[in-house]
């Protein structure tokens, strides 16, 4: 369809193939990490689905708050298994760190999927008090855009929220409904509207930064630009940075989106 290859990452990434089995050994090997000394709580249930799940890994002490990163993959696919070692640079500064699998397109819609991040986030922070910051890539930067917006999250849970940093967002759903993706997302224009953080206004009391890489493709670009400008938010472009390596700075306790996170 019209906009098909304006949203197509893959094919514009050298070696893009290598990715999801990378991104997989490192999350395993960090699971594991944690689970040996006692700092993961894995499979944590959140939902009647088995896909409604999370992993809660923990700091040394006690933890300065709760961090949750939401992952991507246009809601069609990947779940929290690929993406562990995210938590890696929030866990360093004194965060908990949860990480959500969800259920997918087409077995749900994207609204089901804005609930049940909403519900993993409450269930999480039952388990750990204090500031909830969070950040998400791709559609799970849509996601923790929504979950800036009020209504979302149970009132409790948003007055804790602090900060949110959508990674490469789908702020505006509506260019979707001109791509073939939308056979299993089946929005139509009114669902595209009201699942799109770019016509909403985020509680005033989150602090939000958009993130992207600069090497992104120009409808990433455009999706990040639009959402900082609705929201009169924080801007960041990544030199050097594409769609599928921009996350890596999480891993970095020192990184400059890490600091943004949980300042």
């Amino acid at each position: 369809m019209e906009l098909d290859d304006a949203y197509a990452n893959a094919p514009y990434i050298q070696g893009a193939e290598g990715y999801p089995p990378r991104w997989t050994a490192q999350a395993a090997a960090f699971r594991q990490e944690l689970a040996d000394t006692g700092h993961a709580r894995l499979g944590r249930p959140y939902g009647a689905t088995p896909r409604q799940a999370y992993d809660l890994f923990l700091p040394a002490g006690t933890p300065v708050g709760l961090c949750t990163f939401v992952h991507g993959g246009y809601w069609l696919k990947f779940d929290r298994s690929f993406w562990s070692h995210l938590a890696a640079g929030p866990l360093a500064r004194g965060w908990a760190v949860a990480v959500p699998s969800y259920d997918l397109c087409p077995d749900v819609r994207i609204a089901d999927i804005t609930r049940q991040i909403a519900a993993a986030i409450e269930n999480a922070a039952a388990e750990i008090p204090g500031p909830i910051v969070l950040a998400g890539h791709s559609a799970g930067g849509h996601l923790v855009a929504r979950m800036c917006v009020e209504g979302v999250l149970p009132r409790a849970i948003a007055g804790r929220l602090k900060r949110s940093v959508p990674i490469s967002p789908v702020s505006d759903l509506r260019p979707l409904l001109k791509t073939s993706m939308n056979d299993q997302f089946r929005l139509d224009l009114a669902a595209a509207e009201a699942e799109s953080p770019v016509l909403m206004q985020p509680m005033g009391h989150v602090d939000v930064t958009v993130w992207v890489g600069a090497d992104e493709r120009p409808a990433f670009l455009d999706q990040a630009r639009w959402l900082a400008e609705a929201w009169g938010c924080g801007h960041h472009v990544a030199q050097g940075r594409h769609h599928f390596d921009v996350i890596d700075a999480l891993t970095d306790p020192a990184s400059p989106m890490v600091a943004a996170l949980t300042a």
